[in-house]
């Protein structure tokens, strides 16, 4: 029982974690206004943080490898609070740009830490649906940003609500040194030489060098690419193609990651309950192709559609179809990585946010280079087409044996 609180305790954090990322995109209006800043200033802003991020991934999951996700969270959970807090009291664009890249650093360690966890505490049958938990968290904190930071902006500043929000994860961080441990008290039931994972132990040199690890890698960059749009771009593009006040956007920008949030568990337990079935071996395959065919459809609606509400399902469709590669790309993390699922899992999602880093920068250079956003919707269908080989060719050692039984 106490290996699903570990879930739900990081499921909190999940959730605390892109409520303090999509927070910047919420407030754009203000903050822009306030410290007079361009469009293209403003995505500096957004790639700032996504640029620190995926820098700090292999780093930040050798950390937690090295001396536990108990002590690894805990220190970045900290410090991304105070860099959250100190957005409110940035008074230029350069101070905010070194804010942000710090906050995207300190935050890089969420889900390698949280994964390291999933690989000490739980079988390898329940990872997919852990990861898909996870994941939901992230996307309904996304979701909750939007209304959380609108009800802040209401009642005062800019400034106080990222106050506000920092605090939220200093809290978080007391809860978690007061009652997590590297490691159950008893070994995990399927811990066999045969599981996908054990006794596996790739270098960093190796990481790098697998052909599998690049092909994750290159998924994973057309994955952050698509969803990044959510957090970055969606909600002003809304406000600017559709004439939508600030609550009309907010309300229709929660409608993706929702549907993002149900598209975590949905993978989590198909990737679950393929592995227990005949079609093992398809098991990270089969979701995560799906999900990129989804995603391509999704994208190349947007450009298509004539109305915010036919916009904001195509959204939806894209961010449901991106969000269904997640669970099965972490599963295949651990399936690789073993003991250093950290830094394997940090060295995909390294390259998966600089697909955010290139999405935040690209979204803005596309319309001002053609005058549309088509060109950056299209630019995502392919990448997710793309993608789609990349799964054709992915294996995961010992998928191709029967189950092991305790």
């Amino acid at each position: 029982m106490k290996r699903y609180l570990v879930v739900l305790i990081l499921f909190v954090l999940s959730l605390i974690t892109y409520i303090d990322r999509v927070a910047i995109s919420s407030a754009k209006e203000p903050l822009a206004q306030e410290l007079a800043l361009s469009d293209e200033a403003m995505g500096a802003v957004f790639s700032a943080f996504a640029l620190g991020y995926a820098l700090a991934q292999v780093p930040a999951g050798w950390f937690a490898d090295r001396f536990g996700p108990r002590l690894a969270l805990a220190l970045a959970v900290s410090a991304w609070s105070i860099f959250t807090a100190l957005t409110g009291a940035a008074r230029s664009l350069g101070f905010l740009l070194v804010v942000r890249f710090l906050f995207g650093v300190t935050e890089a360690a969420a889900f390698p830490g949280s994964v390291r966890a999933f690989f000490n505490w739980l079988p390898v049958r329940e990872r997919g649906r852990a990861n898909g938990v996870i994941f939901s968290g992230s996307r309904l904190g996304g979701a909750l940003a939007f209304p959380v930071l609108a009800w802040l902006l209401s009642l005062g500043s800019w400034r106080v609500a990222f106050g506000i929000l920092g605090a939220a994860g200093v809290a978080w961080v007391l809860v978690w040194l007061a009652w997590f441990r590297d490691h159950p008290p008893e070994p995990v039931e399927d811990s066999h030489p045969e599981s996908p994972g054990a006794g596996i132990a790739l270098s960093f040199g190796e990481v790098f060098r697998s052909g599998g690890m690049a092909l994750a890698m290159g998924q994973y960059f057309a994955s952050n690419f698509t969803f990044f749009i959510c957090l970055s771009w969606m909600h002003p593009y809304l406000m600017q193609q559709y004439n939508l006040s600030t609550s009309q956007a907010a309300g229709y920008s929660m409608v993706p990651l929702l549907a993002g949030a149900t598209a975590q568990w949905t993978a989590g337990f198909l990737v679950d309950a393929l592995y227990r079935s005949d079609r093992r071996p398809w098991s990270r395959r089969l979701p995560a192709m799906a999900g990129f065919v989804l995603a391509a459809a999704g994208v190349i609606g947007v450009t298509l559609v004539e109305s915010p509400a036919a916009a904001v399902a195509c959204f939806a469709l894209a961010t449901f179809g991106a969000d269904v590669t997640i669970s099965p790309s972490w599963a295949y993390c651990m399936d690789i990585g073993g003991k250093n699922s950290g830094a394997v899992s940090g060295s995909m999602n390294m390259v998966g946010n600089i697909g955010s880093f290139v999405s935040a920068n690209a979204f803005p250079f596309l319309f001002s280079l053609t005058g549309s956003a088509n060109a950056y919707f299209r630019t995502a269908a392919v990448l997710n087409v793309l993608s789609i080989l990349c799964w054709f060719w992915m294996r995961s050692p010992g998928l191709d044996r029967p189950e092991p039984r305790s």
